[in-house]
């Protein structure tokens, strides 16, 4: 009997997911293991899994679709067995939408596309500024068929009157018979400095939402209005730090360990929160959950947004465990490889734009943390020793606290606790 393979919850607030590409066709033999498609998540893109030896009988869900949790994807089994006719589901459909009037420059249509499919689609007019002294003539028909074949006509080449886009113009550019527009412009104008002076500083587009980003737009802004946040900064000497790591790195070189400055927060946070466990904890509603193990996440950047994996039982581990393991995380966070385990069940979460030169900033608190850590850049300035006016290199950090959780008193023991740590590193290393 043919098994139904259907799309599964591959997160904790995942409802539905996008299926990017398949992997397999019709007719493909498979082993267990193999893996049948490319599928995004709202919070990552991941490879499903086949779990059974055949053949892929039937695909139901095109690439590109959005489909919902349970829904059938494709049917595995021997080679000619019949399978059953389930509803196939259906891409997005692209739903266009008319800009204010008032600004005629701007009066795009959008469709909702797929995640990560971004299209621009023609205004409802003929024609359409593209840059500032130039429009796109394009006819009404033209334009029509450019909005079901999901192309941009400020990139197909016209050759009616005028440079005009007629349908068979838009036919040629959907078959890829003739060059893109853009290609065909920049033979004719190279770049110069008043070009650079006048242009657009990016093209003109609508792009549809990903899942990662709207998931994100929507736990921040539950995270911010739904969460009494405080903020509390202190400023720690970073020179210890600073010098203890260029030893470790300059001494063990050779056996290929180089530390960064996030990989001694990141341990140190795990001991801040052995110290004072208070901090460690989630609010549930009805009840305040102490969590006994400190899992600490750190914020990656990716293409679409941000993604928080999880060094757990971070207070276990020593600083070099857990620089091999953040430098492994960020990897398969940038390629999309994680898996769910690898970005839930954090207890604490550090970002840290100090490598992008910010002093100092707030971070909106990761649900269902009760605290985000904001790590600074470290800055060299007067500071005062001995009673003395030296050069130091200080280093701001930011704690924002839930306060349904932690009170003020209990934040300012985890940062005095941390600031101990990190301006006597050697205890770090213990």
């Amino acid at each position: 009997m043919a098994q139904i393979i259907d799309m599964p919850k591959l997160s904790d607030t995942m409802t539905v997911g996008t299926l990017v590409k398949w992997l397999k066709k019709e007719g493909d033999a498979v082993k267990s293991g193999a893996m049948l498609a490319e599928i995004e998540t709202d919070k990552a893109t991941m490879e499903l899994e086949c779990f059974f030896d055949g053949t892929v009988l039937k695909i139901y869900a095109p690439a590109g679709a959005q489909i919902a949790i349970g829904a059938p994807l494709c049917a595995i089994g021997k080679s000619g067995e019949v399978v059953p006719d389930l509803p196939a589901p259906a891409a997005p459909k692209p739903v266009l939408k008319d800009e204010p009037k008032s600004t005629p420059s701007n009066t795009t249509a959008a469709a909702k596309l797929p995640a990560q499919s971004p299209v621009v689609l023609p205004a409802a007019h003929p024609e359409i500024p593209s840059s500032p002294g130039q429009r796109i003539r394009i006819s009404p028909l033209a334009r029509k068929l450019a909005v079901e074949k999901g192309l941009d006509p400020a990139l197909i080449q016209g050759s009616g009157p005028g440079g005009r886009i007629v349908r068979t113009d838009v036919i040629a550019a959907a078959s890829g018979t003739t060059a893109p527009k853009s290609q065909i412009a920049s033979a004719a104008f190279a770049p110069t400095a008043s070009s650079f002076a006048k242009g657009p500083i990016q093209e003109d587009k609508t792009v549809a939402v990903s899942n990662v980003r709207g998931i994100i737009a929507k736990r921040l802004l539950e995270s911010k209005t739904q969460i009494p946040h405080f903020y509390l900064n202190i400023e720690i000497d970073a020179g210890p730090l600073l010098e203890l790591r260029q030893q470790l790195n300059s001494a063990l070189e050779k056996s290929g360990v180089k530390l960064s400055v996030n990989d001694f927060i990141l341990k140190g946070s795990a001991e801040a929160l052995r110290r004072v466990p208070a901090v460690n904890c989630s609010w549930e509603g009805a009840a305040v959950r102490h969590h006994s193990a400190a899992h600490v996440s750190f914020a990656v950047a990716i293409d679409d947004g941000l993604i928080t994996p999880v060094v757990r039982d971070a207070h276990l581990k020593t600083v070099f465990a857990i620089s091999d393991e953040a430098k492994s995380l960020a990897k398969r966070a940038k390629d999309k490889k994680l898996a769910p385990n690898d970005f839930t069940g954090g207890t604490f979460c550090v970002s840290n734009l100090g490598m992008m030169g910010i002093e100092s900033f707030s971070a909106i608190i990761n649900p269902p943390n009760a605290a985000i850590l904001a790590v600074g850049t470290t800055v060299k300035k007067p500071v005062i020793k001995n009673d003395q006016i030296v050069v130091g290199q200080t280093m701001v950090l930011t704690l924002s606290v839930d306060h349904r959780v932690v009170d003020g008193a209990v934040g300012a023991q985890f940062l005095a606790a941390l600031k101990q740590l990190l301006e006597s590193p050697a205890l770090l290393l213990i």
